[in-house]
């Protein structure tokens, strides 16, 4: 329902995860009997998470340990495991930096050209351990890096950018044809970023496999704040996913919806499958992992840009190996470890067997869902802040 919002402007309400709670049902259901795998394309990811493309979060050794849990993790081709041959001193160079000085240090770091012999290079490596190797790009070399990385074994190549649009006006340069990247590849596409029903459901008509839905939610992206653009991921996921299942009803074919950005907890990530994802993509939650490259620090994808950084470096410590947080056991009660186990936990509460029925089950507006009746844990956390 529209509301106004000064004269002749209506605006309507959209939600993000601390504003809705799941409800239960008339039946439940064995966890240990939950199916939690999801499929893009032909690829089936036995956990229906994937780690962000991000180079705090994923290198080479990361995607490996990501794969061989059974997840996904997407390697950054603008970033430094591409320009640099030995990364980790970037790293390195990058974590030490004091924070009055990291935006410029992080502009001169990603300064350095990409070497295109490293993106055949870092896929062979993940591709070695015998798991599967996805990669991202933004759209201006996608056409080209699309077609090395699929050279060099690539199971998935993701088209990344802010903002994700069907069409692009431009009297400067050629628009990218995203749907002719689509066509050139035998693996599947995945693109992103984008809310709202009528831009996904166009950009399904490219032919890719996948959809990222999400604009700005991420911990260590500051989108929303520099451009002032964003739909809550609740709404933006509910909308993205009803234009999914017209263009399946439609076509017969089927476009996973992946919400990336905006969960900091085991409970969002449910959410999110309840408003209609089939996979998340998640960043600084396992950016805490001890296998990360970020050492405990984050930053966004936009960070380095020269004009307009839109992203910062933020530390979220380590705090679990990937396994922990992924798999458990938890050693922390905030829902930010044992991911794959609340998930299962919270499907078999809900009487959701696999992920196609936790899509459906019901969803309440609830504001107060964190606080209510949680006087004593938040004397607590004051308490412990003083």
């Amino acid at each position: 329902m529209p509301f106004f919002i000064g004269k002749d402007r209506e605006a309507r309400r959209a939600y993000g995860f601390d504003e809705v709670a799941l409800v239960t049902g008339n039946l439940t259901v064995n966890p240990e009997e939950v199916e939690t795998s999801s499929d893009i394309g032909n690829l089936k990811v036995k956990i229906p998470i994937i780690a962000s493309a991000m180079d705090g979060v994923v290198d080479v050794k990361f995607a490996i340990a990501m794969g061989k849990l059974g997840g996904l993790a997407v390697l950054n081709l603008e970033g430094i495991q591409t320009r640099y041959e030995n990364p980790e001193e970037v790293v390195r160079e990058i974590v030490e930096a004091p924070n009055e000085k990291a935006t410029s240090i992080f502009q001169k770091i990603y300064k350095a050209p990409i070497k295109e012999h490293l993106i055949a290079k870092r896929i062979e490596q993940i591709k070695a351990a015998k798991v599967p190797a996805a990669v991202s790009s933004i759209p201006k070399r996608a056409k080209k890096f699309s077609l090395i990385a699929q050279e060099a074994g690539a199971d998935i190549f993701v088209i990344q950018s802010t903002v994700a649009a069907p069409r692009h006006y431009s009297t400067q340069y050629k628009e990218v044809n995203l749907g002719n990247i689509c066509k050139q590849l035998k693996i599947p596409v995945i693109i992103g970023n984008c809310v709202g029903y009528e831009a996904s459901l166009e950009l399904m008509e490219t032919g890719c496999f996948g959809l990222l839905v999400g604009i700005g939610p991420g911990a260590a992206c500051t989108t929303r704040g520099v451009l002032g653009i964003g739909v809550p991921q609740v709404t933006a996921t509910i909308d993205c996913a009803q234009a999914r299942d017209f263009y399946y009803k439609k076509t017969g074919r089927y476009v996973s919806i992946i919400t990336d950005g905006g969960m900091v907890t085991s409970g969002d990530i449910c959410k999110a499958f309840a408003s209609g994802a089939d996979m998340v993509m998640i960043g600084s939650g396992l950016a805490k992992a001890k296998e990360a490259p970020g050492k405990g620090y984050h930053w966004g994808m936009a960070t380095p840009d020269v004009n307009l950084p839109r992203g910062t470096r933020v530390k979220v410590g380590t705090t679990a190996t990937l396994k922990e947080i992924l798999l458990g056991p938890a050693m922390v009660d905030d829902g930010t470890q044992n991911l794959v186990g609340a998930l299962r936990i919270s499907m078999a509460s809900l009487g959701a067997k696999n992920i196609n029925e936790m899509q459906l089950v019901e969803i309440v507006i609830a504001p107060d869902i964190k606080s209510e009746g949680k006087v004593f844990q938040k004397a607590q956390k004051v308490g412990m802040g003083k």
